[in-house]
């Protein structure tokens, strides 16, 4: 089958590799001069399966509004946000329920456990190396209220079968010695150790290595303008290089996705959040942190990659807006100087900001749509890193006719329909069936179901 997908960024290259790997032609196109140079540039470096939950949560509102008056807040809203701004905010209100907060990172987790699993067996498989590390991360609570809030996270964990590990301020140290030099008290923290850190650059430009290795088109430099569908199916995409035709479609624009398709009728609920990081070259070695801590009052994540430190965290409520404000590189400084005192040289930092493409139920948006060989693969938010692999896995079991290893109907743009939302609900696939790592050939899976994708197709 000939698919293109639209985005170069971590999604749309592990779409590929996964693609390729089951058979198909692919080619991808990017308005980029290479992969990854837009959201999936310099994130916060966390591959996080265990802090996998939505930002709509209880209590959230009130803390919205505390957050409002304080000069280093974890969510700031500019004042000339749009209509569609306004929309999004009141979706993800609706969803900070705690039955909807159950739901929903249930099934953010049960992307990210699996994610995890995939991203292991490629590394073994592909032998690639990203500064990445296996030591887990840490939430760091710097007062007791923080540390006596995490039950629901807990009982959701512990229902999944997610190891974690709640610990004294003493045992914070123990596992990562350099809060020893912390300038602020430390209460404790919980410590999730299948966690992992990596350079999600660098992974992504070595996969697109070995995508084209597989065979795959990159095209850089060419911007996507529209999209052509008659009869229920797509006909082509129009680029900036001309008409570009295919057998199907993966959209994995990220924030620009629900501009993408909408000229198709189509309503993604993906909003661009604005994040922002510093990378750190290190200068105290001992006095760095040795995988991810989060510090929970800012909720920014301080992560090693090799000799650098990436600080990441806020979330910007601001459009498409990509400019870079002193006053929330302030922030970022201001948590790590926290807890890292002296670890690197913050006068040769270097100052990023990106859009994270978030439904309003923090869940991605992975599955077909209403056009039989248009598919999306979009709406991560701040987990594009932690999920990648496993939502690139489950589509290109998809879009291959194959059934994943994961429930993945409740993970597709349908959801939003209230009812399929009810049928969901009444299923019960807010909960992973358990799945087990499949002994199988994806090339010969695939041939079998040739037949099967041509009279679906047409």
């Amino acid at each position: 089958m000939k698919i293109v997908i639209l985005g170069a960024g971590i999604i749309g290259v592990t779409s590929a590799y996964f693609l390729a790997k089951a058979g198909h032609s692919v080619t991808v196109l990017d308005r980029q001069s290479g992969p990854a140079l837009e959201t999936s540039f310099a994130n916060a470096g966390q591959i996080s399966p265990g802090y996998s939950s939505p930002w709509a949560a209880p209590g959230i509102p009130q803390k919205a509004v505390k957050w409002m008056f304080m000069k280093h807040a974890p969510l700031i809203i500019r004042p000339r946000v749009d209509l569609e701004a306004w929309r999004w905010m009141a979706s993800m209100l609706r969803n900070c329920t705690s039955s909807r907060y159950a739901l929903n990172k249930g099934r953010m987790v049960r992307v990210a456990e699996y994610s995890r699993d995939v991203l292991r067996a490629l590394r073994e498989e592909e032998g690639i190396s990203y500064d990445e590390d296996t030591r887990g991360l840490l939430q760091l609570f710097r007062k007791q209220e923080q540390l006596d809030a995490i039950g629901k996270d807990v009982e959701v964990l512990r229902q999944d079968g997610v190891p974690f590990e709640v610990l004294d301020a003493e045992a914070c140290r123990g596992i990562e010695p350099g809060l020893k030099s912390a300038r602020v008290p430390v209460v404790g923290g919980l410590r999730l150790p299948n966690d992992e850190t990596g350079d999600c650059f660098k992974f992504t430009n070595q996969l697109a290595a070995r995508c084209e290795a597989l065979g795959v088109t990159f095209r850089y430099g060419v911007s996507i303008e529209d999209i052509r569908a008659e009869g229920g199916r797509i006909l082509s995409v129009r680029t900036s290089e001309g008409d570009v035709e295919a057998d199907s479609y993966i959209a994995a624009l990220g924030s620009y996705t629900p501009r993408l398709v909408r000229g198709l009728g189509l309503q993604v609920p993906v909003y661009p959040i604005k994040g922002y990081s510093i990378t750190i070259p290190i200068v105290e070695a001992e006095r760095a942190p040795l995988s991810t801590v989060m510090d929970e009052t800012y909720k920014v994540a301080i992560t090693r990659l090799g000799d650098r430190i990436r600080v990441g965290g806020m979330a910007e409520i601001a459009g498409f807006s990509t400019d870079l404000p002193r006053a929330r590189r302030e922030t970022l400084e201001l948590s790590v100087q926290d807890l890292f005192h002296g670890a690197g040289d913050l006068s040769q930092a270097s100052f990023w900001s990106g859009l994270r493409p978030m439904t309003p139920d923090g869940t991605p948006i992975i599955g077909p749509t209403r056009y039989r060989n248009l598919w999306l693969n979009t709406g991560h938010g701040t987990l594009g890193w932690t999920m990648a692999c496993g939502s690139a896995r489950v589509l290109a079991d998809l879009v291959s006719g194959l059934r994943p290893e994961i429930e993945a109907d409740d993970l597709a743009l349908s959801r939003y329909s209230k009812q399929v939302a009810a049928k969901l609900r009444s299923r019960g696939t807010a909960s992973a069936r358990p799945y087990q790592p499949a002994a199988r050939s994806y090339r010969s899976e695939v041939a079998l179901n040739e037949r099967s994708f041509e009279l679906w197709s047409n």
